[in-house]
């Protein structure tokens, strides 16, 4: 009997990005897991978290918590950021509160974010993949930093068929990003995102992957802006494409 996971979409994806959420279901599937998708998810509370507002961080974290804890398998995501609020933010929102500390680090250690599930999780570094040209890699800062996931993407990319891997100069950088940051800091933001695209630029790839759709609609509304050629997408979508090649 194949492996049930269980997918936490995100809300990004949800609303903006639901190409991503298909193409993970689409890669997992060929990687011979049985995917489920609990409809009653929701956001998981990083927004206000991060904002210092842990009140209203906790119903949203609660919820969701109830949500997956009654399913079987492991939760899937495709956002360092937002299993990285899962495996570290909800213990250290509940750390004063027993009952539900206990809860949540049991959802904490069935959490994964995509890639690292892939490579680490299921040994999968090849999923058939094809996608013509150069690509750049960005490491997001939750998924490199909070996650320390850095290895697994790159391995999956290097595996993909007629895809050429250009290392992206300064790839650790944040794109300018990160959530509320972006909102409270926008001249730092947009200078940070300017470099990031100046050193896609560099790179002279056409594509450049991301892991979290943060990046994804950050970076990708400032190529749109300034009216650059390249696009940004979500390694899932990378993995499920299997056009084959000639």
């Amino acid at each position: 009997m194949p492996e049930t996971v269980q997918l936490m979409v995100t809300c990004l994806v949800d609303t903006f990005f639901p190409q991503v959420g298909e193409a993970m279901v689409k890669v997992l599937e060929r990687a011979g897991v049985r995917v489920e998708f609990p409809a009653e998810q929701t956001c998981c509370g990083q927004p206000a978290f991060n904002a210092g507002l842990r009140r209203e961080a906790r119903p949203l974290a609660e919820h969701t918590i109830r949500v997956f804890e009654a399913l079987p398998g492991k939760v899937i995501i495709p956002s360092g950021s937002c299993t990285v609020m899962l495996k570290y933010g909800y213990p250290e929102l509940f750390a004063d509160d027993s009952s539900w500390l206990e809860r949540a680090i049991k959802l904490a250690d069935r959490t994964f974010e995509f890639s690292e599930f892939l490579v680490d999780g299921l040994g999968v570094s090849d999923l058939g993949a094809t996608w013509r040209g150069k690509v750049s890699y960005h490491s997001s800062c939750h998924l490199l930093r909070g996650l320390g996931v850095d290895r697994q993407p790159r391995l999956l990319l290097s595996n993909v068929k007629e895809a050429e891997l250009i290392e992206l100069p300064q790839a650790e950088d944040c794109c300018g990003f990160g959530g509320v940051f972006s909102v409270e800091h926008p001249e730092v933001s947009t200078e940070m995102l300017r470099r990031k695209i100046k050193n896609l630029e560099t790179a002279q790839a056409a594509t450049l992957v991301v892991c979290d759709t943060g990046c994804l609609m950050n970076i990708q509304g400032g190529l749109k802006r300034m009216r650059k050629p390249q696009r940004v997408v979500h390694l899932a979508e990378v993995l499920a494409n299997q056009e084959k090649a000639g």
